[in-house]
């Protein structure tokens, strides 16, 4: 009894470390942020008034900073508040509503920057410790665990954002544009909803697609994609099929939906297909997918190989320019 009772201890403190140890890495990188824009009536136009506020988190060291994209989004002005109580204004750098993601800047050096983890990795189960502001209260740490992949959610935009991350570490409103971490302290997803009065459903939009995001909005302060039509998700191929058809990849992109009178519905694509290439452009998972349909590929047509049940088929698609 006694034995039992010090592993039980001895698990218990281990899991504090991990979880306070996270924290203490990953925190001096998360900050406030507070939106504001200007009333819509006359009276008191002198000031802006506040339209939200959330969390972020630094992800250069010369002050680039990952949220949603709702927490700032129509904002005229945008505060930023660092763990070591400065509040710096900071600018848009680029939006992307489609995927509830947004880029601001502070200009400052040596700004402690976090580390992204690779989110085709995760694995149900495994923790997850989420870091922001909910309500205001500053660097507010709660954990759980991974608890579902591949879920799709629908943004303000209207569009599913798919391959989203499930965890039942606690968020509120504040938690948005915050980090989800790994044991390690490697971001896993940026933290965008929670199911509301559900208990232990929130979503975070994962490292991998943000990482890719992040990249255009700092480059080229938007990102714009061609359109097939579909919904789906990244799952594991059976080693058979694998073998049997050669394949280059042992996941694919499993379709859930396809939209009516879409480039997808015209070129065939079903519900049920797996996806696992595009052209000459191998596809593991739907991250590959959200690569692969840049601007460019609006218009051309190209070669969608598709796993049908025992078969293996091509299919022509074109793709078009998705409406902003």
């Amino acid at each position: 009894m006694h034995s039992d009772a010090k592993r039980d201890r001895s698990a218990l403190d281990d899991y504090s470390r991990t979880v306070t140890g996270v924290a203490a890495k990953v925190s001096p990188s998360v900050v406030r942020i507070e939106a504001a824009g200007r009333p819509q009536t006359g009276r008191g136009t002198a000031h802006d008034q506040a339209i939200g506020s959330g969390s972020g988190f630094v992800v250069t060291p010369d002050g680039f900073i990952l949220t949603n994209s709702h927490v700032v989004a129509d904002a005229k002005r945008i505060a930023v508040s660092l763990l070591d109580g400065r509040q710096l204004q900071a600018q848009l750098v680029g939006d992307d509503p489609d995927s509830d993601l947004a880029v601001v800047r502070i200009y400052d050096s040596g700004l402690p920057a976090v580390g992204f983890g690779d989110s085709s990795r995760l694995v149900v189960g495994q923790i997850a410790i989420a870091i922001g502001n909910p309500y205001g209260l500053d660097c507010t740490v709660s954990a759980g665990v991974i608890s579902a992949l591949g879920r799709s959610l629908r943004t303000k935009s209207g569009r599913l954002v798919d391959d989203v991350v499930q965890t039942d570490a606690a968020l509120n409103p504040g938690n948005s544009g915050g980090p989800l971490c790994d044991a390690n302290g490697a971001v896993i997803g940026v933290n965008t909803a929670a199911i509301m009065p559900a208990q232990g459903i929130c979503f975070a939009i994962a490292a991998n697609s943000a990482v890719f995001v992040m990249g255009k909005l700092i480059h080229e302060g938007r990102i714009r994609r061609s359109y097939l039509g579909i919904a789906g998700q990244t799952v594991p191929l059976h080693r058979r099929v694998v073998r049997f058809h050669e394949l280059e990849t042992e996941t694919g992109v499993f379709v859930t939906s396809v939209a009516t009178g879409s480039p997808a519905d015209r070129a065939g694509v079903r519900p049920g297909d797996l996806l696992v290439a595009y052209g000459n452009q191998t596809l593991a998972g739907v991250d590959d997918l959200h690569r692969v349909l840049t601007e460019d590929k609006a218009g051309v047509e190209s070669h969608l190989t598709v796993v049908r049940a025992t078969e293996k088929l091509s299919l022509l698609v074109r793709p078009v320019m998705r409406a902003s």
